[in-house]
Order: structure tokens, then C-alpha cells, then sequence
């Protein structure tokens, strides 16, 4: 029953994507490849939603017909105890926790990175056909601010598809924040192979910290600054928001937050802490639906599942309105994630205990 849920559940949201998608990547020139290649790498990113959805309705389904033909009252009636008849149950839910810490953790990264990889190849091989290079796959006004480091960044236009930017600005300060230097180039990129930034077509304008007066402006052709490390990428999700990032991308960019002390940190904490807690969500389901599943005789099936329905629904708003507090720093964003699964799975473990 869990395969068949989950899989009838993927090939819904599958059509869901085909849906969204496939009109777009036809009219940005994909091929059969391109797509098959698309819509087979993003089907995985879907497991996180998935998985728990599939285990709860095949659960509560697997459970409520063993009640409704009394499977269960005759196994209690023979002296076998509620857990001892769902033991099999609770080892399937420890190994789908690892499961869901290994799908969150590698798979799904990996899923919404290389199928957002493909899509935005298509798309920058369509804008070719129309554009110049340096304006194919353009974000407009990318800002980064490296406080750890003392400089701020600025680019016009950043394009994708070559990795450059254009119009650049970047800012030194001192330890004081005040400006030291400026230095104003046409383009400039990451040179992986020396290490360095690369500048072309601009200035250094040097700056007196004390009173802000320009005392010199060098212009150069090209200019190489080996003690820049920033990382493009990071500059472009640097303003994303939380639970528009992978677990890799969350990981690198509260990293990168933690060394600077940057106050957006806490709501990139909460996503990050959320995607972790979501790791107990099959012991989760399993509490709160076998109480319910395997209620008395003389209950309706359908009204312990509708009483399990309710309980999920009220999960979902403790999530939502622990994000916000952590969010808001009035709980620390540790708690904040994992506060809403210890509550719904002491209450099913209660649960529980009554049901025996």
C-alpha cells in the first residue's frame, strides 16, 4: 500500500510539473532529451512532501481495514498487545527516518540543484538565439555585503550563462566600516584557475577614511586581486529567501552568516533545523494515526481517521507558527524547528499508551 500511495502521489505531482513546465521548456527549444532528462531528476525534490503523506494514508488505510474486519480485536482478545502487533510498523518508521535524513540530506540537494541547472541551460540557449552573450541569462542588481572581510559588492547585471558581471562597484572599508577604496570596472569575474578576480575597463579611486576626500583615481585595462575569495554563487542567493534554498545551499549560506554575525542568520537557522526535524516526521505519523486506527469496535473507522486528519492539521500550524517566532528570535531557531514534532510526538506517545 505505501508503494502504491507513493507512487500514484509522484505521478500526480508529476503531472502537476508537466503542467507548470512543459509549455515553457517547449517554448524555450528543450528537446525530448531535455525534457525527459528534466522531469526525471526534479521528480525526486518531491519525496520530502511525499513520503510522509504516502506513509500516513497507507497507514491509516493498512490499519483501519485490519479494524474494520476485526483482524486487530481478535489478536487483542488472544492476549497480543498494540505494540507487539505493530512492531513491524515501528521498525519500518526508524529505518524511513534514516531514509528521510538521507533524502533530505543528499538527494533532494541534489534534485532542485541540477534540475534548476538544466532548466536555466535552456533557457540561456534560447536567449542566445537573440541575445549577445553578456546579456544571456542576466540578473539585474545582485548586492553583496562581506562584512568579515571589509567590502561591499555591487553589479549592474550579473549573467548566468557567462558568469561575469557588469558595471562593477567594490567597496573596501576599514574596521570602522568607512571607506578606503573603490574600485569601478566595465566587467569582472571569479578566475578559478589563478585564484583570483579578474577586472576589466575601470578605476581605483582611493579614499581618505577620515574625511571621505578621493586622494587618488588609478584607471587600468585589466586588474587581478588574489585576496578576493567571495564566491559568485554565494553573492547570487545571498538575498534569496529561506525556502526558495537546498539543504546545501542553506548550509553554506548560514555558514557564511554565522562567521559574520549577520542578523538575517536566525530565519536560515529555522529552515535549515526544519529540514533536520523533518526526520521524525514517520514517528510522528506513526503516534498520532495507530491510536486512532485501532480505536474500538464500536467507532467508525472513518472517525478515527478523521480525528488523525485533525491532528496532522494541527502539526502544520505548530510548524507555522514556530518558524515565525524563531523567526522573529522570541525562541532560539533550534527549538523552533524541532519543538512542534517533540509536542505532536509526545501527544501521540500518549496516545498510545491509553490505546493499550
Amino acid at each position: 500500500m505505501l508503494g502504491l500511495v507513493l507512487g500514484a502521489t509522484l505521478g500526480l505531482l508529476l503531472m502537476q510539473a508537466l503542467y507548470d513546465d512543459f509549455r515553457d521548456l517547449l517554448s524555450d527549444g528543450a528537446t525530448f532529451r531535455d525534457l525527459t532528462v528534466y522531469f526525471m531528476i526534479k521528480l525526486p525534490s518531491y519525496l520530502s512532501v511525499v513520503l510522509p503523506l504516502a506513509l500516513m494514508v497507507s497507514l491509516l488505510y493498512t490499519l483501519g481495514m485490519m479494524h474494520r474486519n476485526h483482524e486487530i480485536t481478535a489478536l487483542k482478545a488472544a492476549g497480543v498487545g498494540l505494540f507487539r502487533i505493530t512492531r513491524s510498523v515501528w521498525v519500518a518508521g526508524v529505518a524511513l527516518c534514516g531514509l528521510t535524513w538521507w533524502i533530505n540530506a543528499t538527494v533532494i540537494p541534489w534534485s532542485i540543484d541540477e534540475s534548476k541547472e538544466i532548466r536555466e541551460n535552456i533557457e540561456f540557449r534560447n536567449e542566445a538565439k537573440d541575445r549577445s552573450v553578456d546579456r544571456v541569462g542576466m540578473r539585474a542588481s545582485v548586492a553583496f555585503d562581506n562584512r568579515k572581510d571589509g567590502r561591499m559588492w555591487f553589479f549592474n547585471r550579473y549573467s548566468q550563462f557567462t558568469r561575469k558581471g557588469y558595471g562593477v562597484t567594490v567597496v573596501e572599508m576599514d574596521a570602522q566600516r568607512r571607506e578606503t577604496t573603490r574600485l569601478l570596472a566595465r566587467e569582472g569575474w571569479r578566475d578559478e584557475a589563478r585564484g583570483a578576480w579578474v577586472f576589466r575597463d575601470g578605476r581605483e579611486i582611493t579614499v581618505n577614511p577620515e574625511g571621505g576626500e578621493v586622494e587618488a583615481t588609478t584607471r587600468f585595462a585589466e586588474k587581478v586581486r588574489t585576496d578576493f575569495g567571495e564566491d559568485p554563487a554565494m553573492m547570487l542567493i545571498y538575498d534569496a529567501r529561506p525556502q526558495d534554498l537546498s539543504f546545501t545551499e542553506l548550509r553554506r549560506i548560514i555558514g557564511y552568516f554565522s562567521a559574520e554575525e549577520n542578523p538575517k542568520l536566525t530565519a536560515y537557522q529555522v529552515r535549515y533545523y526544519s529540514v533536520l526535524g523533518e526526520t521524525l516526521g514517520p514517528l510522528i505519523i506513526l503516534a498520532l494515526a495507530i491510536p486512532f486506527a485501532v480505536s474500538g469496535v464500536r467507532v467508525n473507522p472513518v472517525v478515527g481517521v478523521s480525528k488523525a486528519l485533525g491532528l496532522f492539521a494541527v502539526y502544520f500550524v505548530l510548524v507555522q507558527v514556530c518558524s515565525m517566532l524563531g523567526g522573529r528570535e522570541v525562541i532560539p531557531a533550534l527549538w523552533a524547528a524541532l519543538l512542534p514534532g517533540l509536542l505532536m510526538l509526545g501527544a501521540g506517545l500518549g496516545l498510545l499508551a491509553r490505546a493499550r
